[in-house]
């Protein structure tokens, strides 16, 4: 790594080292004179042209002086041994506030993302996960990721546990990707940091661009409400209301907001499916990963949104 960014960027890198402890495919590069960057290495899989469009969207983001990282340098994007190598500036933050503050500091950094007039800069679909390369795009791809989790295992699960692997394979073909609903520029996974999101002097800037794109702005609202705590009205009240001062839901995406809450949980769900099953464990209904998609948590977010939206 380092002698191909000397190599490649003719700077003087003398250090690099895992900067997260979820992603094992991005570092932090030292130079000896300048402040340091982040490489994010992705798989041969993720083809470049993938890549080349996480850095099309930072630049479209700086021209709008959104609080995002930003490209290294002109050139970001490059080849290493098969492998895309994407750099950016280090963004020198941390963990957001708990509770409120956070929600209402995510809620408006999704606002404001929703709220650019995107160009054809920016025209790949996005949303998904982006977690599997073959699986990126719309959120629909979430939906298609996730029963590639449940088939894969299919032949795996035992008779007693083969009624919750064929509910939940219902309620994936089932689901509502949002299709039909106003589109904007999405970021595809605000919800969680220091992974996503990293609080700065300057205030909260966004990072990890890979499941950007264009796609149904609900996909990313839902997932943001989804994640307040259970019933947690207040959380869910700040970020609607950071959200609303950018952006106007419509009656149509409200009606449709609950359904669409699913969506990134019910991948979730299959992933942790595939998980246990393929370590040997048969699922049983009881497991933690099944509140992922808790109706009473889902229906609860769902009407504290509405409540806050019709105040």
């Amino acid at each position: 790594m380092l002698s191909h960014l000397r190599d490649r960027y003719g700077v003087d890198a003398t250090a690099v080292a895992q900067a997260s402890q979820h992603n094992d495919h991005v570092f932090r590069v030292d130079r000896g004179s300048g402040d340091p960057w982040i490489a994010r290495v992705y798989p041969p899989a993720r083809p470049s042209a993938g890549v080349e469009g996480d850095a099309a969207i930072l630049r479209f983001l700086e021209r709008h002086d959104y609080p995002a990282e930003r490209l290294a340098v002109d050139d970001a994007v490059s080849d290493l041994d098969g492998a895309s190598v994407l750099v950016t500036g280090f963004v020198d933050g941390g963990e957001l506030p708990d509770g409120r503050e956070k929600m209402a500091m995510m809620g408006d950094l999704l606002g404001r993302l929703h709220a650019l007039e995107v160009d054809d800069s920016v025209s790949r679909p996005g949303g998904a996960a982006g977690d599997d390369p073959h699986r990126q795009g719309s959120p629909s791809q979430d939906l298609m990721a996730a029963l590639s989790f449940l088939d894969a295992v299919d032949t795996k699960v035992a008779r007693g546990s083969r009624g919750l692997l064929e509910h939940l394979r219902e309620q994936v073909r089932s689901a509502d990707t949002g299709e039909g609903l106003p589109e904007a520029l999405l970021h595809g996974n605000l919800l969680h940091n220091p992974d996503h999101v990293l609080l700065t002097e300057q205030g909260p800037v966004a990072i990890n661009w890979k499941a950007a794109g264009r796609g149904p702005r609900l996909a990313d609202l839902a997932y943001l409400l989804w994640g307040a705590e259970w019933g947690d009205g207040d959380g869910v009240e700040a970020a609607v209301d950071a959200y609303r001062r950018h952006v106007e839901v419509t009656d149509h995406e409200l009606d449709r907001l609950e359904a669409v809450m699913y969506l990134r949980p019910l991948y979730l769900t299959c992933f942790d499916f595939r998980r246990s099953v393929a370590s040997g464990d048969q699922p049983t209904g009881n497991e933690w990963w099944w509140g992922l998609i808790d109706p009473d948590h889902i229906s609860a977010n769902a009407a504290a949104t509405r409540t806050a939206l019709r105040r």
